[in-house]
This record gives C-alpha cells, structure tokens and sequence, in this order.
C-alpha cells in the first residue's frame, strides 16, 4: 500500500470513529482536510456548529477572517494537496455555559494526531491556530505573546490567534499584527509553497 492509499485507509478509520459519542450533543462527525502532498498544515481546534452541519473545516465567520489573514481564496485554502487542515478535536465538542465552545474532547488528538501526521511528509509549516492547537504543540503560554515572537516557532511553527469574532477586538487592540505579523505569515506561506 503507498502512503496516498494509506492515509485514505486512515482516514476512512478517523471517520468512523466513535469514542467521544456520550459527550458530543450532535453526535461524532469527525472532519479533517488532509493529503500527503500538502505543505501547510492549519492546527485548529474544533469544528463549532455551522461546520459540522456543512462537514468542511472553517465553513463560517472564522474561516473568512482566516482566509483574510493567509492571503488565500477558497479554492487555495481548500486545496488540500497544498494545505492539511486537522484539528485537535474532530468534532464539534458542545457549547460552554458562557455560550463559548467546549474545549476540543482530550481523547481526540492523542488518538488520532501523530496517526495522520506520520503521513503528511510534504509539511513545512505548521500554523497553530488559538490556545489549544499551541498548548498541545508547544505547552502552557499566553497566544499573544506566542504571536508577538512568532519568529522564535519558525521555521516549523507559527502560532496566530483563533479567528472567532472575538478576535476583531483583540486585533483592534495589538496593531503590530496586521503590521508585522500578516506580511510575515505571507511570506512564510509563499516560502512553504515554493520548491
């Protein structure tokens, strides 16, 4: 079996999961966007509701502020021969009391993560997207000062807020993003896809 028809197999397995069922209120719908060509993987951290009823990560709000931010229409963002895009959780977790999301499920990315990375070989940029992508890779820190010194995660690694609408304040608040951050993280996209 070549590695293409491996990770079909695997992703075939991922998505029939089930391990999380008793705690996800609309039930496991594993989604995740991969190919063994890609360059870029996009670490997020749950699909909320409108994905799970569509099946396709950042089919919402966040996934245009995303976008926005990687300098990438659709079509480019879900290429999946040149972006992976696998979560830490691959279901939608729930809703917090406070009306947030519920943190990704702890089974999820201990069961499946290394699993499906051993067969992105072509990766060259990980972007780790909001608190629990970054906690999970790169242990306990505060997300804006991880995006602050984005240079010390390269080349490897670039840390970026969770795009939720929340985050229109906090970028409002941290100019230096969008001034300094954005153009680098373009630049480093444009380097991950060069040859």
């Amino acid at each position: 079996m070549n590695e293409a028809d491996a990770l079909d197999a695997l992703v075939r397995e991922v998505r029939g999961c089930t391990v999380c069922a008793p705690h996800l209120p609309l039930g496991p719908r594993p989604i995740l966007h991969v190919s063994t060509t890609a360059r870029i993987l996009i670490a997020s951290q749950a699909p909320g509701t409108k994905v799970h009823e569509k099946g396709v990560s950042f089919w919402d709000a966040s996934g245009d502020r995303l976008r926005g931010w990687l300098g990438m229409d659709k079509d480019q963002f879900y290429d999946t021969s040149r972006v992976a895009i696998l979560p830490m959780g691959l279901c939608y977790p729930g809703r917090l009391p406070n009306g947030g999301d519920c943190p990704p499920r702890p089974e999820c990315a201990p069961l499946w993560r290394e699993r499906v990375l051993s067969h992105l070989s072509g990766l060259r940029l990980t972007l780790l997207v909001g608190s629990y992508s970054q906690r999970y890779v790169l242990g306990p820190g505060s997300v804006t000062e991880r995006v602050r010194a984005f240079e010390r995660y390269l080349p490897r690694f670039f840390p970026l807020p969770h795009p939720s609408w929340r985050t229109g304040v906090w970028e409002s608040r941290n100019p230096w993003f969008a001034e300094q951050v954005l153009p680098a993280l373009r630049r480093e996209l444009e380097r991950a896809f060069g040859d």
